[in-house]
């Protein structure tokens, strides 16, 4: 099926299904479980003798139940961004705040479903109907244009049509290794041979870490064994 899809099909497309244990989007995401846990469920906390409940970050997807412990390509896709927030000095506060203000003007629910970009302690929204202005969402509510910086636009593809993203390179896979919903299940695999990674590095253990023979096998380029060992290696850390 191409990328270009109408949005009815769009809708029925795997990024919200529930695809991901929460201990996979930790190793993913580099996140603690701990964390993944409180902000994909909620928690709660005491405060002067009373129990304070904080609802989860992000909206339950339409494919996942309430005491789903699996996340989808959207919440994965949420909590690298929140963890990219969070390492910039924001605080948990401002972000659900931002996205409170997002989803007000916007419609938009999570970050997944528009290009979120960051500079120091500001988030901005980068809207295409609107001629590519980034939009500053500021905590007292206003709004003001600024030059925009792309964080994390060159690690995503986003869908033409929906404006969502649908696949998400990472960093340690050298352009070589994506994640994408259509194929295998969201798991990792290299760039247009639809291998996932995790078959690549058994049988790479299994061959006593012989590239020649697994390339081989696998009609693999050196470089895309590489990136698979290095992805599945660091994943393993």
């Amino acid at each position: 099926m191409g990328r270009r899809k109408s949005a009815a099909i769009a809708q029925e497309a795997p990024y919200n299904y529930p695809l991901y244990y929460y201990a996979e989007v930790a190793r993913l995401a580099d996140i603690s479980i701990y964390r993944v846990h409180r902000w994909l469920k909620g928690y709660e906390y005491s405060y002067e003798s009373r129990r304070i409940k904080q609802p989860p970050i992000f909206k339950k997807r339409e494919r996942l139940s309430e005491g789903s412990s699996y996340a989808s390509f959207y919440d994965l896709i949420d909590l690298l961004f929140v963890k990219r927030f969070l390492d910039r000095g924001i605080s948990l506060q401002k972000i659900r705040k931002a996205l409170k203000e997002a989803e007000e003007v916007l419609g938009a629910s999570h970050f997944a479903h528009q290009v979120f970009f960051t500079d120091d302690r500001n988030i901005f929204l980068k809207i295409k109907e609107r001629g590519g202005a980034i939009i500053e969402l500021l905590s007292c509510g206003q709004w003001a244009i600024r030059p925009f910086i792309e964080e994390l636009g060159h690690l995503i593809e986003f869908d033409d049509i929906t404006k969502s993203v649908c696949r998400w390179y990472p960093p340690e896979g050298d352009r070589l290794v994506v994640l994408d919903p259509w194929v295998s299940f969201g798991r990792p695999i290299i760039v247009q041979k639809g291998i996932t990674t995790e078959s690549i590095y058994d049988l790479y253990l299994a061959e006593g870490r012989n590239e020649f023979t697994v390339a081989n096998w696998m009609d693999l380029e050196s470089q895309e064994l590489k990136a698979a060992v290095k992805f599945e290696e660091y994943l393993a850390e």
